[in-house]
């Protein structure tokens, strides 16, 4: 494409016409970015709960490596990722390196310390205001944590929603462990730094106005749940 005018019209061609490697590329970024948060909601919501309500050695020191892994680079995330999986690595012999199963582990990596360190401050907030009621009744820590993850679950749906939208914009962890494979691996994000490099943008113009459209949407509902928990329960 010549001039930029030009690649915003095929850009929105392509949209418009629902071009099947547009969607086949958007599909399979959902399918692995939902999957990682899932994957990291299963593991961090419950360890940030724990790490909330009880009091141990070395307590400290783990919320501050939580805190810090929020900030964790992609790229090493894919180069731990990709050490695990690769044939030498402990991992290799399951051959799942530059696969959609790679992507997800490693962007699982990414996303569970955010969702973990988000689920131990709002469980910490409130394991504040109901410790004693709790302590009184005879509930066991597990049990509380169980109790204040249920209570605090819009707080934590947006947890879970940031973690997703950290997933979705991730590019280099996922280029690393996937190998940006045309129909395997190719992502939104991996699709548009590929296209870029070689000067064709309608597709990454298309699929970075999708990106954004989602990063917006994710934003959106974020809010919308926080409006309806502070008019619900105040």
């Amino acid at each position: 494409m010549n001039t930029f005018s030009e690649a915003a019209l095929e850009s929105a061609r392509l949209l418009l016409g629902l071009d099947s490697h547009l969607l086949a590329i958007v599909a399979l970024s959902l399918e692995v970015s939902i999957a990682a948060a899932l994957c990291a909601s299963v593991i961090g919501l419950p360890i940030g709960a724990m790490i909330a309500v009880r009091r141990f050695p070395g307590r400290q020191f783990i919320v501050v490596v939580l805190n810090a892994l929020m900030g964790l680079p992609p790229v090493v995330a894919g180069l731990v990722v990709y050490l695990l999986l690769s044939r030498a690595g402990p991992l290799g012999g399951y051959g799942i390196l530059f696969t959609p199963a790679a992507m997800i582990i490693a962007q699982t990596v990414l996303v569970l310390p955010i969702i973990a360190a988000l689920t131990r401050q709002s469980i910490e907030d409130a394991w504040r205001d109901y410790e004693e009621q709790l302590k009184s009744l005879g509930v066991t820590p597990s049990r509380a944590a169980l109790t204040l993850l249920w209570d605090c679950r819009f707080s934590l749906l947006t947890a879970v929603l940031a973690g997703f939208g950290r997933a979705v914009a991730e590019v280099g962890a996922v280029m690393m462990v996937g190998g940006n494979i045309d129909g395997v691996t190719r992502v939104m994000t991996t699709t548009i730094a590929l296209e870029t490099s070689k000067g064709d943008l309608p597709l990454a113009l298309g699929l970075g106005a999708i990106l954004l459209l989602l990063v917006l949407t994710l934003n959106a509902l974020v809010l919308a749940i926080r409006d309806f928990a502070e008019r619900r329960y105040g």
